[in-house]
C-alpha cells in the first residue's frame, strides 16, 4: 500500500470544482496532492499548478497540508486576493474539519486551549510548549463511536501548522493515518483521516456569505 510519507506521488483524480467566477475559485483538494510546489522539481506537481492552465490568473489564499483533503479556496484577481486573505487573517473565515481519531473520545465535546511551536530537532513536527508556542484553540464535537475510533467535528480557531493533529494528540486520540504523529495501529491507514468539510467566507466582490461544503469521503 502507497504511503503517504513515501516518494511523492500524488493522486489524478480530476479536481472537483465547487465554485467558479470572476473572483474566485473553490476546489476539493484530494489527500496526497501539495496545494502548492514545494522544493525541487519531483515537488512541482501540485493543486495550483494543475489548476493554473484553466485558471491562469489564479492567486492563492490558504494552505491544505498535502496529507489533508478537502475545501479549499483561491483568488482570481489581486483585490479578491486581499479580501479573502484578510478574510482569515482576522479570523472572519469559518473552517470546519471532519476526523476519524484512535480511541473513544469523550466527553462529546470541548475545547483544546494549547500554545504551540516547532519542534526544531524533529521537524517538521509541532509541539505543544507554554514557553514559546503560540496561542491555538481547537472546539471539538463527537460525530460517532465505532470500533475503538471516534469520528469528530474540528472547528479551530487559530490557524497553527499541524495544530488539529497535535491537539488531538494531545487530548490521547490521534488522527487516525497520520504518519508524523502516530504510532502503532493508528499509523496503519491508507492516507490522513482529516477532511477540510465547510469553509464560511464572505464573497470578496458582493460581501454575501458563501458556504462552501465537501462531505468527507471517509
Amino acid at each position: 500500500m502507497q504511503r503517504m510519507s513515501d516518494a511523492y506521488d500524488p493522486p489524478r483524480d480530476p479536481i472537483t470544482i465547487l465554485q467558479d467566477d470572476a473572483h474566485l475559485l473553490a476546489v476539493v483538494k484530494p489527500a496526497g496532492l501539495l496545494s502548492v510546489p514545494g522544493r525541487g522539481p519531483d515537488l512541482a506537481d501540485c493543486l495550483m499548478a494543475r489548476l493554473a492552465p484553466v485558471f491562469p490568473g489564479i492567486l492563492l489564499v490558504h494552505r491544505l497540508d498535502r496529507d489533508t483533503s478537502g475545501v479549499m479556496v483561491f483568488a482570481l484577481t489581486p483585490h479578491a486576493q486581499r479580501a479573502l486573505s484578510m478574510e482569515f487573517e482576522c479570523r472572519r473565515a469559518k473552517k470546519t474539519y471532519a476526523a476519524r481519531v484512535a480511541g473513544i473520545l469523550e466527553p462529546r465535546s470541548g475545547t483544546v486551549d494549547l500554545p504551540l511551536t516547532v519542534d526544531w530537532p524533529n521537524r517538521p513536527r509541532q509541539m505543544v510548549c507554554h514557553d514559546t508556542g503560540r496561542p491555538a484553540q481547537t472546539d471539538w464535537k463527537v460525530i460517532s463511536h465505532g470500533d475503538g475510533e471516534t469520528c469528530v467535528r474540528l472547528t479551530p480557531h487559530t490557524g497553527r501548522t499541524h495544530q488539529l493533529r497535535v491537539h488531538m494528540l494531545a487530548l490521547g486520540h490521534v488522527i487516525l493515518g497520520d504518519t508524523i504523529y502516530a504510532t502503532g495501529p493508528a499509523r496503519d491507514h491508507p492516507r490522513l483521516m482529516l477532511h477540510a468539510e465547510e469553509l464560511r467566507i464572505n464573497h470578496p466582490e458582493t460581501g454575501h456569505g458563501l458556504r462552501l461544503r465537501a462531505p468527507a469521503p471517509f
